[in-house]
């Protein structure tokens, strides 16, 4: 009796198990988080939809968040969720704060790497800032990202959204968060990178 009572736990179990094909974990700030605009909306949960029931999308990304916060929080949510992919958008704020780029590099070196430990995909999102911050500092700051996927051997997703900036009603008052219009822009720039991989 107890043995069979065991074998039917087992099942339920089983039963009650996810069946995702994937776990894909975005880890990045408020232009993942939906800043200003329904979350629902936002270029996250349009890419959610597109995968379901197929894939998991998981949304780890904070308003404000930096390099270093999503270092010391990727960790746990590697743990929590055993992601088969994390795309990594992260190092807007440190730009836009002024912080040395060698620490952002660093930073997202280092998640790169936990993501490789722990036999996650890494996908690194490739940010721009505004010009006012100087030819010589905006345009170091673009190089991190494809040098840091090229050193480390990490698929890169190329900023291509320059057109949101100039086209009306595709950025919100504040003059850096896209609007809802611009998610299913956003999405695309991402579906192209991140649905091959999920196919193989």
């Amino acid at each position: 009796m107890q043995f069979f009572i065991k074998r039917l736990c087992c099942l339920f179990l089983l039963l009650g198990a996810n069946t995702y094909g994937s776990t894909l974990l975005i880890l990045g700030d408020s232009l993942s988080a939906g800043y200003g605009i329904d979350p629902e909306k936002g270029w996250v949960n349009l890419l959610r939809e597109d995968l379901k029931p197929q894939h998991n999308v998981i949304n780890g990304s904070i308003s404000g968040d930096t390099s270093g916060g999503g270092l010391s929080r990727l960790p746990l949510l590697i743990e929590k969720y055993n992601p088969d992919f994390v795309i990594l958008e992260l190092g807007g704020n440190d730009g836009l704060r002024g912080q040395p780029l060698r620490l952002m590099k660093s930073n997202l070196a280092k998640m790169i790497n936990l993501c490789f430990q722990s036999s996650a995909t890494p996908i690194l999102f490739g940010m721009r800032i505004p010009p006012n911050y100087g030819r010589r500092y905006t345009e170091a700051f673009a190089k991190v990202y494809a040098q840091l996927a090229e050193e480390t051997k990490t698929v890169l997703i190329p900023f291509e959204l320059e057109e949101l900036a100039v086209t009306p009603g595709m950025i919100q008052q504040d003059g850096l968060h896209p609007t809802e219009q611009a998610q299913p822009i956003i999405k695309s720039a991402v579906s192209k990178v991140v649905f091959p991989l999920l196919v193989n």
